[in-house]
């Protein structure tokens, strides 16, 4: 195992063999529920074919088995829904609720559903029943707040199947088959207890194992965290332990230890050695409740093997989850997240939990920016700045990275949502928040990873506005502006410029402020408002002048000229493309000259102007030549050709569309020889030594 920032050889880690996969006992809750799938409800007995989906709720207290039976319910019966088994989780382990568009958004995440970054509630889920019309799909929706969350979430046909578990009814959802789970019975709750102990001391005194699980009053959370503690010490008496909860029981009957699950977790965490101990206390700061070691080495200050050693061992006693991933990761059990807390904060001081927060989010910011850098090869810097990392934080290859950030993109997300909430360490998460942007877009590319940016960019908001920060708020609106306009919310993106313009100028930075006044008039122009558009173009291509920014101000020529040419202004269209093309020349940017000619000359045949047209666009092709870009060439050629023919002239018009023609299959013909040459490169380094 090493210390590196993603253990290469990962992978889930092998379970003791006492804590197997096997689900025990409530075959009668099974039965009944199998059985509230195909009993009728009332729309079916009054005639009517029903409108939505059937609803199972499995409800009990936290620990109570409710999740595996509802996992074990979706395994016997997930063949009768082949379009698939869709899972959320409603509530984060400290019980928050999840906001609804979040799951929404997941939920069609999963069934390879693209949703537009910043979409509503009711987009979204409205969007998810268009996605699951016509399937029979099964939804397990795990840890329900309230049921006005299923209720959003629940599917418009009578053929998919929702799974709900919560602590209790959901009130409000018609036609909800309820089932309340309590203990294991006595045979189970053994059975479960053989598992860590082994048979032979259960079968040498079945009396106390019976009296510990009574004890436990049949809880399979407490069952685990007895057995996982019988298990580590392989010459306690299960009498012994059965007796000391019983006595716990009585004496604490009226304290904070009144449940078994809360007694048995105080003996497991205080026969743990103080390390180890203060280990478990602090993971009850995990965002999301996702725990890799490097998060546990944070938190608590020791290395990442120790933290991984840890780790391991806390998954053999019961008290984490071994996650399912190609990394190593683990899960808080929800129902111990509040013990966890609880003795966090009774046995550690304020100011080492925020101490504690603050080095597990200076280890995020850390690990992102490592994640980046290691994209950023061609870069002399960069690389310098990566050999300077501890190798601890560093990624072995790209794609690993890639990987890391991939798994772990959930507990980031939520490490940024809970450093934003406490308020106290913004300058922390303002760094988080701008290396989890700046990896997210390195590794995804901005439009793929556009609704979490829109997520992140809304906490940043949120920052700025909290402390006053009208820079951070100035960038914060334009990303969300760029982000509503890439999805066709017009209006929307023109309000969070028009705040970005405010914020920008109340920050005395002409950087936003210049940016917030080319966006608004390019949202105008988006809307058909060409005048405005214009006149917003003008104010930032005044600004740019005033400060000598000339190929900018070039640009800017370009975009009034668009404006006006939409509006049919042909005569400003052309003045203001003649500006940009002086602009380009006086600048020495062949490339953007000859673009910008390019336009001319199109805006010189929408004003029929065909012959000027003809030579100006002559004199782009040349320049396009002069700057070696062929693609501009031939489109050139093209439009040549179709100006010859309004002009009378097909035979010159077919000479330029074969030139066209020609320097496109030749610029192809030199793209494919580079790629064949580049692979050929690649054979050669990997090829094996002779030595």
């Amino acid at each position: 195992m090493t210390d590196q920032a993603v253990d290469t050889g990962g992978g889930r880690l092998s379970a003791h063999p006492a804590t197997e996969d096997h689900f025990l006992g409530r075959t009668r809750e099974l039965k009944e529920l199998r059985a509230d799938i195909e009993r009728a409800g009332l729309d079916t007995l009054s005639g009517r074919k029903a409108p939505r989906a059937r609803v199972l709720l499995i409800a009990g207290r936290p620990g109570s088995g409710r999740t595996a039976v509802a996992e074990e319910l979706v395994r016997q019966v997930a063949e009768r829904y082949p379009d698939g088994v869709l899972r959320a989780r409603l509530s984060e382990p400290d019980g928050t609720p999840v906001p609804i568009e979040r799951t929404a958004r997941e939920l069609l995440a999963a069934l390879d559903v693209q949703a537009p970054a910043g979409a509503a509630e009711d987009d979204l889920t409205e969007a998810l029943r268009a996605a699951l019309a016509g399937r029979r799909a099964l939804l397990l929706l795990d840890d329900a707040a309230g049921a006005e969350q299923v209720d959003a979430l629940l599917p418009d046909t009578p053929d998919c199947l929702v799974v709900a578990v919560s602590g209790g009814p959901l009130t409000g959802i018609a036609d909800v088959r309820p089932c309340t789970l309590g203990g294991l019975d006595t045979k189970s709750a053994v059975e479960l207890l053989t598992r860590y102990t082994g048979s032979v001391r259960i079968t040498v005194d079945p009396r106390s194992a019976e009296s510990l699980a009574e004890a436990c009053q049949g809880h399979p959370a407490a069952l685990t965290l007895a057995g996982g503690w019988l298990a580590s010490r392989p010459q306690a008496a299960v009498s012994d332990l059965a007796k000391r909860m019983h006595t716990d029981a009585v004496e604490g009957a009226e304290g904070a230890d009144a449940t078994p699950l809360a007694r048995v977790f105080r003996l497991v965490h205080d026969q743990l050695p103080g390390p180890a101990a203060r280990i478990l206390r602090l993971l009850s700061l995990a965002p999301a409740g996702l725990i890799d070691p490097h998060t546990a080495s944070a938190l608590a200050g020791c290395s990442v093997g120790a933290a991984r050693a840890a780790l391991d061992e806390f998954v053999l006693l019961g008290l984490l989850r071994a996650v399912d991933s190609p990394l190593p990761e683990y899960d808080v059990p929800g129902c111990l997240h509040p013990l966890l807390r609880s003795f966090a904060e009774g046995q550690e001081r304020p100011a080492e939990l925020q101490l504690a927060r603050a080095r597990m989010l200076e280890r995020t910011v850390r690990l992102l920016q490592s994640c980046r850098a290691i994209t950023e090869t061609d870069s002399p810097q960069a690389r310098e700045k990566l050999q300077e990392t501890p190798p601890a934080l560093r990624f072995p290859t790209p794609r690993a990275a890639e990987e890391w950030l991939r798994v772990r993109r959930p507990a980031l997300l939520a490490a940024v949502r809970v450093a934003v909430a406490d308020g106290e360490l913004d300058t922390l998460a303002r760094r988080l928040m701008s290396q989890l942007v700046r990896a997210m877009a390195a590794h995804f590319g901005t439009q793929a990873a556009a609704p979490d940016l829109y997520g992140v960019h809304g906490l940043v908001l949120d920052v700025a506005e909290r402390r006053g920060l009208h820079r951070e708020r100035a960038a914060a609106l334009l990303n969300l502006g760029d982000l509503d306009a890439q999805t066709g919310r017009t209006r929307d993106a023109l309000a969070r410029y028009r705040a970005a313009l405010d914020a920008g100028r109340e920050a005395n930075d002409p950087y936003a402020t210049r940016r917030a006044m080319e966006s608004v008039g390019g949202a105008h122009q988006e809307l058909g408002d060409y005048d405005r558009a214009a006149d917003w173009f003008g104010r930032a291509l005044a600004e740019r002048l005033a400060r000598g920014e000339r190929t900018e101000a070039a640009r800017l020529y370009g975009r009034i000229a668009t404006a006006h040419t939409y509006a049919g202004r042909y005569g400003e269209g052309l003045r203001n493309w003649r500006a940009a093309a002086a602009g380009y020349r006086k600048e020495g940017d062949v490339a953007a000259y000859a673009r910008a000619l390019s336009e001319l000359a199109r805006v010189q045949e929408y004003a029929g102007r065909p012959e000027e047209s003809l030579r100006t666009c002559q004199e782009a092709a040349e320049w396009a030549r002069r700057a070696d870009e062929v693609r501009l060439q031939a489109a050139l050629q093209l439009r040549l050709a179709d100006t010859l023919d309004r002009l009378g002239d097909p035979t010159a018009a077919r000479l330029h569309r074969a030139a066209a023609e020609r320097m496109l299959n030749e610029e192809q013909s030199e793209d494919d020889s580079s790629a064949e040459q580049d692979a050929n490169a690649c054979e050669i380094r990997s090829a094996p030594s002779e030595d």
